[in-house]
């Protein structure tokens, strides 16, 4: 499996690794890149393993060669010479069923769409809130296709609570009610159970069984040694398996992995070791591979399985800060 996985990661002012080896060994690749970008997004193209897009605060860059050369894209978000950008990129998602959708997330708050690889963009007419008392600025956390609908796009903001749109992005609709907290951190979707819909927050996972029509919180405090939940990840092809990241806080001090096999009715903690020194964040998953899972705390600790959750491993290479991962299959 080895010899045909890649995986990338995103640092925050380090730009994007690449690793050979599942994750023991990374190597810097950031040419045409602001080298020192902090990258809080990555996206692989699913139909081509050479193609990937970088979210930074120095604007969205493409690799066609898998990392050995970066270029940014000319968009309405570039920030022309490099760095700061003044609008960050948060969340990319290229669309799975259409390699020249691809739709990008902002700070402050919005969301442009491209519909031709890249080369062109619009900024959609989401009545996202640019700006959040707490934070200053809000920021859309994921953007995600439903894997039920192609026309159906979902994004989490934090701080404006979740956002779904039925035809591809022209307009959108906020989804609140019930919701335990605004502050979306991610979003994810089982195979086999159109309309329902999970959502991580910085006080709780929430689950609405109506397309986000209405939002269950379900008390994870009382369960979990922590209620400041980040990351949400699914295993290809099963109906059942959900991994959900947290911690004590960002970045925080400690972090765990909460595994579900029955589609996150109960939960049982992974065995890390050692310990996540700070919130699990972020995972990298990829469909030619189901059983090959990453994922990392924000502070650097990177850990795989080979076996689908069951067992973990903690990877050789730390980080200062880790804010996106992709695995690319090839």
């Amino acid at each position: 499996m080895a010899s045909n996985c890649i995986l990338y990661a995103g640092t925050v002012g380090q730009g994007v690794w690449r690793s050979l080896d599942m994750g023991e060994t990374f190597q810097r690749h950031c040419a045409g890149m602001f080298m020192e970008a902090e990258v809080r997004a990555l996206a692989a193209d699913p139909s081509d393993p050479g193609t990937l897009y970088a979210g930074t605060d120095a604007g969205l860059y493409r690799t066609t060669n898998g990392g050995d050369r970066w270029m940014r894209a000319d968009a309405p978000f570039d920030p022309g010479n490099g760095w700061p950008a003044g609008i960050a990129v948060w969340s990319v998602l290229i669309h799975p069923k259409n390699s020249d959708l691809i739709y990008v997330g902002t700070c402050p708050s919005a969301i442009y769409r491209s519909r031709d690889g890249g080369n062109k963009w619009e900024k959609l007419n989401a009545a996202l809130t640019p700006e959040c008392p707490p934070i200053v600025y809000s920021r859309v956390t994921c953007i995600k296709a439903d894997p039920h609908n192609d026309a159906v796009i979902w994004a989490g903001v934090e701080i404006d609570c979740v956002w779904r749109s039925d035809d591809a992005g022209d307009t959108w609709l906020r989804l609140a009610e019930g919701l335990s907290s605004p502050d979306i951190h991610d979003l994810a979707f089982l195979p086999g159970a159109p309309g329902t819909v999970y959502a991580s927050t910085n006080n709780d996972l929430n689950i609405s069984r109506d397309n986000g029509a209405t939002w269950q919180p379900q008390h994870v405090k009382e369960r979990f040694p922590f209620a400041y939940c980040r990351g949400l990840a699914t295993k290809a092809g099963d109906a059942s398996t959900l991994l959900l990241g947290n911690g004590n806080g960002p970045p925080g001090t400690a972090g765990a992995l909460q595994v579900s096999r029955d589609a996150g009715q109960t939960w049982k903690q992974a065995a890390l070791t050692p310990p996540p020194n700070s919130t699990v964040w972020t995972f990298a998953t990829n469909p030619g591979a189901p059983d090959l899972l990453f994922c990392a705390s924000i502070n650097g600790y990177l850990y795989r399985s080979e076996d689908g959750a069951e067992t973990w491993t903690k990877c050789a290479h730390e980080f200062g800060e880790v804010r996106s991962l992709a695995l690319v299959v090839t």
